[in-house]
């Protein structure tokens, strides 16, 4: 993702079910402006609920970043979503379908990996987590 060129983006705090509405609605609406299609405007927002849902359960709070992007003949959408919650002690196994710490289905960060373009995730015990999820407009 080091050739992508970003653009100044939009801040949404998540430390609230009101964040979450709010970040999946703006990142809808950009996708929208953006020129994607209705039905990748939904799976940006589905993407962004993940990804939000997961910083109020495990950090407590955070922020998700919405940001144009372009790289050759291309422009998408990014989504970021960071915390300064513990951290995943296993990044890999938090990828694997079926896996939860929460007794839940364990389909969030593998469910938004598959819906979004471009997936990377960074996290450690203690330090948090960043996780980067682009979505590029088919033309």
């Amino acid at each position: 993702m080091s050739s992508t060129a970003e653009v100044e983006g939009v801040q949404v705090a998540i430390d609230s079910d009101r964040g979450i509405v709010e970040a999946r609605q703006r990142g809808r609406g950009m996708a929208l402006k953006l020129g994607f299609s209705p039905g990748a405007a939904t799976l940006v927002a589905t993407a962004i609920s993940e990804l939000a849902r997961n910083i109020l359960q495990y950090a407590g709070r955070g922020e998700i970043v919405l940001q144009q992007v372009e790289r050759i003949g291309d422009r998408g959408l990014a989504v970021l979503a960071r915390d300064q919650g513990p951290g995943i002690a296993d990044v890999q196994l938090a990828m694997e379908d079926g896996y939860s710490t929460a007794g839940r289905l364990g389909l969030g960060l593998p469910g938004v990996r598959r819906l979004m373009d471009d997936f990377d995730i960074v996290s450690g015990v203690g330090s948090g987590t960043l996780v980067k999820a682009v979505k590029w407009r088919r033309s």
